[in-house]
């Protein structure tokens, strides 16, 4: 299960949300100058990027509100959730092209079995 963290109702299960495609694209300012080529580009041609990726999420089934969140697309972690019209953060700036990744943690050793316990 994973959990989504609404800006306005707090986390939640992922059931209740609907995924609305990548964040910040610019409506084009004369759409009717486009060609049909360009068009359809716009409409349907979508950055594709391993790592960190800013997307939009519909909380459907609560609030029905609208938010931004930049995912890992590898490891599903969302980085940051915030609201629309708000800047997106840089702490995981999907421009960079960069997987996101999180604190290298220190190897632990494999526990030895305690005397008188282990291999019979």
């Amino acid at each position: 299960m994973l959990l989504i963290s609404c800006p306005y109702c707090g986390p939640r299960d992922e059931t209740e949300f609907h995924y609305g495609g990548q964040a910040h694209v610019a409506y084009p300012a004369d759409p009717h100058a486009l060609s049909d080529k360009e068009w359809a580009e716009f409409l349907f041609y979508r950055d594709n990027d391993r790592g960190a990726y800013a997307e939009r999420w519909s909380h459907s089934l609560g609030c029905r509100k609208w938010f931004n969140a930049i995912r890992d697309t590898v490891t599903y972690d969302f980085k940051a959730i915030y609201p629309m019209g708000e800047a997106r953060p840089t702490t995981a700036d999907p421009a960079t092209k960069q997987p996101a990744t999180a604190e290298p943690t220190p190897a632990q050793p494999a526990p030895t079995p305690a005397e008188g316990e282990g291999a019979r």
